[in-house]
């Protein structure tokens, strides 16, 4: 039994090394590489590399085998059997745990393995563009999408079945992320707009800005983080296929596809040094960014950071998984979110514009509302909640009803991943239905 102020530590842990991860990316996309002596800030070159940021989270992922090697030499150590828990060991609620039966992944099959790890370098690429062009609290906000496309790819190719309340509470999502990306796109050229309007006082000479319009960036980048969701589901969706045939310790799973990651962009690196790749955009000139990573002290160890925040958020995530609930790591990472918009206020790197800051909290509003209701951490509208479903009790003549889904506690089904190494969506398989006391199976 955990003590009493572990489980706050763990909660404290996971928000903090979450918060971290996309506060430092940030920082890092704002550090000058090239010409930073001249006076003229238009032609300063900021650190505009996703891909070496990507192989810095897939390095981070790797550290996760760290505590896997320690708990295995102390065992070693101690004569004693390696226990690492399966992921269907994961749940606290013993009640609701499916027999089934699988194998441990090992041997030539940890390679399926690689199938996710390639969703996961090809959606945290596209968000690390994104991120190049959107304040970070938009940037986390949009990431909130995720529940909309694994629920989608779920009904699709897992063959769940979502309730009408779980259609709603996507639309609810899609709804928020809309408002989020529109009021960030105000945001900016709000603060475009009052900049010049301020300069116009002190100078009248100033020239009007000349570029892409700040909405136009803001959009560009809102697409970019919407269409890497569509990767990250793919890559719960088949974790969830391998997880449910094989079992293997999640932190070991991260390890494996952080490390399948990194060797991926290896081998791609030929390629992308290629002359003619690297000059049809700056996010692939990898011989560049090289030399600015290594040459920029302050780029190197915000990527030093990044990358062991990375892998501490991991392990506080699933040890928050393991001895609290996966819905309070899904309520975590809501706190997550809202701790990176007040630190980009407090930093100035966001400024709070009436009325359009509101529309940002009337969207961030409808994206918790969303996930909550998806993950049934609230009560769904009474014209929206499931029909009973009547039962045979064995043994009995009489027929009873009861509730799919009672109306005053919801059970959790599963948890919303929120991050690496979290299986498990709020979707039922074809076979399980949830009852008011428990989850049964279909004859």
């Amino acid at each position: 039994m955990p003590s009493s102020l572990y489980i706050p530590i763990l909660l404290a842990g996971m928000i903090l090394t979450g918060s971290s991860n996309s506060l430092w990316s940030k920082w890092q996309d704002m550090q000058c590489v090239e010409n930073c002596s001249d006076p003229d800030p238009s032609n300063h070159v900021l650190y505009e590399q996703p891909v070496w940021q990507t192989l810095q989270m897939f390095l981070g992922e790797m550290l996760c085998f760290l505590p896997v090697a320690y708990t295995w030499l102390r065992a070693r150590q101690r004569t004693a059997p390696v226990f690492l828990p399966s992921d269907l060991e994961e749940d606290v609620h013993p009640s609701t745990k499916l027999e089934e039966h699988s194998q441990e992944l090992r041997g030539w099959k940890i390679l399926l393995l690689w199938f996710p790890a390639a969703c996961d370098l090809t959606g945290t690429t596209l968000m690390n563009v994104g991120l190049l062009y959107t304040p970070v609290s938009i940037y986390q906000m949009t990431r909130g999408a995720l529940v909309l496309f694994v629920g989608i790819l779920s009904v699709t190719f897992l063959h769940r079945r979502l309730w009408l309340y779980q259609w709603a509470s996507l639309l609810t999502v899609m709804a928020g992320v809309s408002l989020v990306g529109y009021s960030g796109s105000l945001t900016k050229d709000a603060v475009v707009s009052a900049l010049h309007s301020f300069l116009s006082d002190t100078d009248p000479s100033t020239p009007e800005p000349v570029g892409e319009p700040e909405v136009t960036k803001v959009l560009v980048g809102v697409f970019f983080i919407l269409f890497a969701q569509v990767f990250t589901a793919t890559q719960f969706v088949v974790e969830e296929k391998i997880m449910a045939r094989y079992s293997v310790a999640p932190l070991v799973a991260v390890g494996y596809e952080g490390l399948f990651g990194a060797l991926t962009i290896i081998l791609c690196m030929p390629i992308l040094a290629m002359p003619s790749v690297a000059a049809s955009s700056p996010f692939f000139d990898l011989p560049r960014g090289w030399y600015q990573l290594v040459n920029t002290p302050s780029v190197f160890g915000s990527g030093i950071v990044i990358a062991i925040s990375i892998s501490l958020f991991n392990y506080f995530g699933l040890s928050v998984t393991r001895h609290v609930s996966a819905t309070a790591r899904s309520l975590t990472d809501t706190c997550r979110t809202l701790a990176i918009w007040l630190v980009s206020l407090g930093l100035g790197w966001e400024k709070l514009l009436f009325p359009i800051s509101l529309l940002q909290v009337l969207g961030f509003s409808f994206l918790v509302y969303g996930t909550f209701l998806f993950n049934g951490l609230v009560n769904p509208p009474l014209f929206l909640r499931p029909p009973s479903v009547l039962e045979e009790r064995a043994g009995g003549d009489v027929e009873e009803g009861e509730a799919l889904l009672a109306s005053q506690h919801l059970d959790d089904t599963a948890a919303l991943p929120v991050d690496l190494g979290q299986s498990g969506y709020d979707v039922l398989p074809k076979d399980v239905r949830v009852h008011a006391q428990g989850v049964s199976t279909e004859d």
